[in-house]
């Protein structure tokens, strides 16, 4: 069974990486153990993808690394 987080009162945050601008972020909410749920800053209201959190923390690492490894 998957489980899905309600996401309608998550307190999302932008990477400290942003530029501090109200467009063009990526934002992550918290709260959510073992899951990592990901939305465009622009379309607040659009969808937001949820990941297991090692999956991101692997996603994370390969991007600051300029890795192009695929997960499997």
């Amino acid at each position: 069974m998957k489980y899905t987080p309600d996401l309608s009162t998550a307190a999302w945050r932008k990477s400290s990486y942003s530029d501090g601008g109200d467009n063009d972020c990526v934002e992550v909410a918290d709260g959510c153990p073992g899951l990592v749920p990901v939305r465009d800053s622009k379309i607040p209201q659009g969808p937001a993808p949820v990941f297991r959190a090692e999956l991101w923390a692997l996603f994370l690492a390969n991007v600051s690394r300029g890795s192009s490894a695929k997960v499997k």
